[in-house]
């Protein structure tokens, strides 16, 4: 449990952080992508009080069998992501190719099922590649089409399904994107799939020239809220490699993230935080969970003093 003390008026009063504290565990510690470190990994967040929630990559059973009962013992919910898998392995789920376009869809839909055999309740995932202002409005066509193909599953397993927003300039270049577009594809899948949300990320904010406060256009849209940096180069260019905070060129800090906290309060907001950190070369890896923490509760302390 998170909690801040503010002085108000010559009283003091402490306010309890309203919302679940996650972390994307497998950007936490890579080591977890390449299936390595994953019960070390797990047992040392799922066991630190700060968190109550883990970001997961889908995994085998035999690595679930060891994981759960460390989640479960610490009362610590999973969701999982496949970001990694659309990213890193070429999957399009608004491709123009049918057949790649397939192929994006029986990855969700595995992760769906996994999902729902083990209790998770959401899984998050991404757009491919923008195809360019030619074949814009067809790819998000596509990407209806396989969000309604996996959501109507998802929604018969009792599974959320959630739409993170990347940047369409800079780095990781996705289809979706800039938080007004998804809004409007969010309207359209939510008018037969209530159980899809979208995914904002705090780091991807810089590439997209977005703040906080574009949120209160995607409040009936917002499931899930990520927090972390961009990280600028030497020669301007910003990439999206989640940089602990504090760290060079590390592009967000506690005014960020406590113009977010603000923003997540006054639009009613009521899912979970996460943050979204990864170690650089040379930083051991819960130095940048650490380093998260203490911004959190930093920003938190001035959001709760200026009440």
């Amino acid at each position: 449990m998170l909690a801040a003390a503010a002085k108000r008026g010559g009283l003091e009063v402490v306010a309890r952080f309203p919302w679940k504290v996650g972390i994307v565990a497998f950007m936490a510690n890579p080591a977890l992508q390449r299936g390595e470190q994953v019960e070390e990994t797990v047992a040392t967040l799922a066991g630190d009080p700060f968190f109550d929630l883990l970001e997961l990559l889908p995994m085998g059973d035999e690595a679930w069998g060891r994981v759960e009962p460390l989640l479960a013992r610490a009362g610590v919910e999973a969701v999982y992501g496949v970001q990694p898998y659309i990213i890193g392995r070429g999957i399009n789920p608004s491709s123009l190719d049918e057949g790649e376009r397939r192929r994006a869809v029986e990855l969700l839909l595995d992760a769906v099922r996994v999902a729902a055999a083990r209790g998770v309740r959401a899984v998050a995932f991404c757009s491919g590649p923008d195809p360019g202002s030619a074949d814009r409005e067809a790819a998000k066509e596509a990407l209806v089409r396989t969000i309604g193909e996996v959501a109507g599953r998802a929604r018969e397993l009792g599974v959320t399904l959630v739409l993170e927003t990347f940047d369409r300039d800079w780095d990781r270049r996705r289809l979706v994107g800039p938080l007004a577009e998804a809004v409007k594809l969010a309207e359209e899948v939510k008018s037969e799939h209530p159980n899809f949300g979208l995914l904002w990320d705090l780091s991807h904010a810089p590439m997209l020239g977005e703040r906080p406060a574009d949120l209160r256009a995607a409040k009936d849209h917002l499931v899930h809220v990520h927090i972390g940096c961009a990280k600028r180069l030497p020669d301007g260019r910003l990439v999206d490699t989640h940089p602990s905070f504090y760290r060079p060129g590390a592009v967000n800090g506690v005014e960020e993230v406590a113009e977010l906290l603000e923003v997540l309060l006054s639009i009613g907001y009521r899912g979970a935080v996460s943050f979204e950190v990864r170690p650089e070369e040379g930083q051991a890896w819960r130095e940048a969970v650490e380093a998260a923490k203490g911004v959190l509760y930093t920003a938190f302390a001035r959001v709760a003093g200026r009440l």
